[in-house]
């Protein structure tokens, strides 16, 4: 248990970061950083899951979901 412990990632600053840059820029009309969205909130996800409840990680995958229908419709608005 406590080897489990020790392995767990720890969240730096530069994580909450780089999401919150990536999720503006995306907010921003520049969805070349959509990629980097996913990538840097998944990498978050996966860091703070082992301290989630189960109802934490459904309200953040499905956080995660708005703000990607958000964006595509964002840019399925823009394209018309």
């Amino acid at each position: 248990m406590a080897d489990q412990l020790q392995q767990v990632e720890k969240v730096l600053p530069e994580d909450i970061a780089r999401t919150f840059e990536a999720a503006i820029n995306v907010f921003q009309g520049k969805t070349e950083h959509m990629d980097d969205l996913l990538k840097n909130g998944g990498t978050l996800l996966r860091k703070v899951s082992k301290n989630f409840t189960s109802t934490q990680m459904i309200l953040a995958v499905a956080a995660l979901a708005v703000v990607s229908i958000v964006v595509v419709k964002k840019v399925a608005d823009a394209q018309e």
